[in-house]
């Protein structure tokens, strides 16, 4: 039996539906995601081949650098996706995932470049830059 989840931007422009498994819920705290998202990145992820989008001509990518390009709903802001070139899965921010999301807490990574107004309080393992473990549960 598969695991389904579905999720949305803040004015509902684009949604999204995952038919699998969804990675833990990785936490980075690097100086684009704290830019983008006004402190830190919570993301989980999913096999392309699971991921189903719709409203995709509502999405802005930016390339935010030569390695990754985030999406966002262009008519409310909303953070949603993070792909990284060549890979077969999307990142998907946790917070847009409906509830119950099911979801469980995995890591934080890029803790080195982490705010400093504020302290990683919990006891989930901490990486100063990325970890090796951020594909999909399936991999």
């Amino acid at each position: 039996m598969s695991e389904r989840h579905t999720g949305a931007c803040l004015c509902g422009a684009v949604t999204y539906e995952v038919d699998g498994p969804m990675r833990e819920v990785v936490f980075c705290h690097c100086g684009q995601c704290r830019r983008q998202t006004g402190l830190y990145y919570a993301s989980t992820a999913a096999d392309d081949d699971d991921l189903t989008i719709s409203g995709e001509d509502n999405i802005t990518w930016y390339a935010s650098s030569d390695k990754g390009r985030r999406g966002f709903c262009k008519l409310c802001g909303s953070a949603l996706f993070w792909r990284y070139e060549g890979a077969d899965y999307t990142s998907i921010q946790a917070g847009s995932v409906d509830m119950p999301s099911r979801l469980t807490p995995g890591s934080h990574i890029f803790c080195a470049d982490k705010g400093d107004f504020y302290e990683i309080l919990d006891d989930l393992p901490q990486y100063p830059k990325s970890s090796t473990s951020l594909l999909t549960n399936s991999d």
